[in-house]
């Protein structure tokens, strides 16, 4: 049997060239040009006319103040925060393509256990925080546990959409080679669903700083979290918000480490697709 190949398909007419507004001087000046927007308002809002109270929303300056009062202590925050984001949200993919794998192979397994996920998915997250400490105590294993229960259904839903929506063509053509169930797995669905599978990693990177996040609020004994509860208690909510600005320029590197990643293992992706 003639052997099959990993599913690269082309388009019958690829784009003979992609839009002028993504070069490199684009994708890093308007991000910049965006950030600068927002701290010009963030300053007329708390500096210049004054519409917002201080203990609410400091000033930028106040913020960047704040940070230079204990930048240690914050870093070391920010690795803490980062290394519980990433450990759940990797404990999370894992499960997540296990579960929807599961679920793609067997309609019956599906009709069984699809109700029981959409139920754990619709429980407010929150709220099962005082129970895990209870349950698991302080420290990394309640926040890890809150970081699976909010990102594992994204992974979960785009791993089985992925897998059951293979292209017609590309089934038919593996059946007409007489490949095994294994061989059209490997060669032909796990390829065309991979890029589905990313759009549900991408969905639940965030939610896994949130879920961290989240955690620390409950069961933190460090972490950015903890640092919010701690100085905000005080009445230091420059140091809170400088904190909340740390969760999200970490939320912000970790997408775009996977939006890297996601590029480096489907190079096919981007030739295959047209540009906007």
């Amino acid at each position: 049997m003639a052997e099959l190949t990993e599913v690269r398909a082309a388009p019958a007419v690829v784009p003979a060239r992609r839009r002028k507004g993504g070069g490199s001087a684009a994708v890093v000046g308007l991000p910049a040009l965006g950030l600068v927007v927002a701290l010009t308002v963030w300053w007329l809002v708390t500096s210049v006319f004054n519409l917002v109270h201080p203990v609410v929303l400091p000033p930028p300056q106040d913020v960047l103040s704040a940070f230079n009062a204990v930048p240690a202590r914050l870093l070391e925050a920010t690795l803490a925060t980062t290394l519980e984001t990433v450990i759940g949200f990797l404990l999370s993919t894992v499960a997540g393509v296990l579960i929807g794998l599961a679920l793609a192979s067997s309609r019956l397994v599906e009709r069984m256990f699809s109700p029981l996920l959409v139920a754990i998915n619709a429980v407010p997250k929150i709220a099962l925080g005082p129970l895990l400490v209870v349950s698991l105590g302080w420290g990394q294993k309640p926040i890890l546990t809150m970081v699976f229960l909010l990102c594992f259904f994204p992974i979960v839903l785009s791993t089985a959409t992925g897998l059951t929506s293979t292209p017609a063509d590309l089934a038919e053509l593996a059946r007409s080679l007489d490949a095994s169930r294994w061989q059209a797995f490997r060669k032909v669905r796990l390829p065309a669903a991979l890029p589905q599978i990313f759009v549900g990693l991408k969905v639940a990177m965030p939610l896994a700083a949130i879920g961290a996040v989240i955690g620390e609020f409950q069961a933190g004994e460090g972490g950015l979290g903890y640092e919010i509860v701690q100085t905000s208690g005080i009445g230091d909510s420059a140091t809170a918000w400088a904190a909340i600005i740390l969760i999200a320029l970490m939320s912000i590197v970790l997408y775009f480490a996977l939006v890297l990643i996601e590029r480096l293992a489907l190079p096919w992706v981007r030739e295959t697709t047209s540009s906007r």
